[in-house]
């Protein structure tokens, strides 16, 4: 099976830097040109299920990608939501050093170690996330395509599980608005990632196609 794994189109949220979890925030108008840049590199491929985070920026993203045809094919799993930053959310980096500096660096050190204040820990997000991704792959036959879309932690936790890589590791890897995996295998526990991190519909190869914060 191929599973096209996406992360939803840029808020403005995401422009400005700010931490976005659970909180609903739709796409801009730059986030909605680019889940449609993704539609038209999807729009001769065939695609046989898909599912998405519940969170309107990543449901909006799946429907424009895969156009009016096939917008009611689209499922949603709860399990596929972006980690819960908790008080973090809505906040500047800037910000949380001031008022939590030492979890912040940790974030950036040893992010497998930190539980976000009244959120998640990333262990927690893989705890669900992994279930939702292995039930959206059931019954896929080797020929059959999913499309997931979901959020930046999440992809990344997912990714570290196919690749094998200790969740403290989730930094070396970039998951950029819009961005398109390819991974393919016989079953969610055989997976190869054959593309990461692929936003060549909308960002010239050496261009700006990073997040500003996670």
């Amino acid at each position: 099976m191929r599973i096209l794994l996406a992360r939803h189109g840029e808020t403005e949220w995401n422009r400005a830097g700010r931490y976005q979890g659970q909180e609903d925030i739709p796409l801009s108008d730059t986030g909605a040109k680019q889940a449609l840049r993704l539609g038209e590199r999807l729009h001769d491929v065939r695609i046989d299920r898909a599912v998405a985070s519940p969170l309107a920026r990543a449901y909006d993203t799946a429907r424009l990608a895969l156009g009016e045809a096939r917008a009611d094919m689209l499922e949603v799993d709860q399990g596929l939501m972006e980690i819960a930053h908790g008080t973090w959310e809505g906040k500047l980096a800037s910000e949380i050093r001031e008022s939590d500096p030492e979890r912040l660096a940790a974030w950036r050190d040893t992010p497998d170690k930190v539980q976000m204040p009244g959120g998640e820990s990333l262990k927690q997000v893989l705890e669900r996330a992994w279930p939702a991704f292995a039930a959206a792959c059931e019954g896929l036959g080797p020929e059959d395509t999913l499309l997931v879309v979901s959020h930046d932690a999440v992809n990344r936790v997912l990714l570290c599980r196919v690749l094998g890589l200790p969740l403290f590791r989730l930094w070396t890897f970039r998951q950029a608005p819009a961005t398109l995996n390819l991974l393919e295998g016989p079953d969610p526990q055989h997976l190869e990632v054959l593309r990461l991190n692929d936003c060549a519909h909308h960002t010239l190869l050496f261009g700006e196609a990073v997040h500003r914060a996670l």
